[in-house]
């Protein structure tokens, strides 16, 4: 089954970029800036409030997405600051680095938004977000009690298999 062009469940993972455990955390928010997932593996610092931590995290993006949008320089509409995009409407925004981690951001046409934070030295993730926005559709989306706009932590008995993968691969990255 394939999402995005060259991007398929199976047979095959996409290439580790290179060796260990270095996924801290990971975000699934839906358009509407509501998140439907919240997977921590190694986070050396844990937040107290999650909501508030949830609405900081959508609104970064949401400011760095007008940001490059306004900063592109191939386009002459500029817009407005701080008015909402549509999915694939703007510069494209995939990642940013700092001393301490690596944001890899990728929006799916549907406006679902996967973020992976990393170790710094993690290299390209474009590829493996597609990969694991494939197992949220195969495993999640596609599960007949789920319903769409739904924290899939209401249903983590249905999702068991899902996070599983997703653990799994995560553990893979580098």
């Amino acid at each position: 089954m394939q999402f995005f062009a060259g991007t398929e469940i199976s047979p095959s993972l996409p290439a580790a970029t290179a060796s260990g455990n270095n996924g801290h955390m990971m975000y699934v928010f839906n358009r509407d800036g509501i998140c439907l997932l919240y997977r921590e593996w190694n986070r050396p610092l844990h937040t107290l409030n999650a909501q508030q931590d949830h609405k900081l995290m959508f609104g970064l993006l949401f400011s760095l997405k007008s940001l490059t949008a306004k900063m592109d320089p191939t386009s002459v509409e500029k817009g407005n600051l701080g008015v909402p995009q549509l999915p694939g409407q703007g510069c494209s925004f995939h990642s940013f680095r700092t001393n301490t981690y690596k944001l890899s951001f990728m929006e799916s046409p549907s406006g679902i938004k996967l973020i992976l934070i990393t170790h710094p030295r993690t290299g390209d993730l474009r590829e493996s977000l597609k990969y694991i926005y494939n197992l949220y559709v195969e495993y999640v989306v596609k599960n007949p009690p789920y319903t769409p706009r739904t924290p899939i932590s209401n249903f983590l008995c249905m999702c068991e298999l899902f996070n599983t993968a997703l653990d799994q691969y995560v553990r893979s990255i580098s």
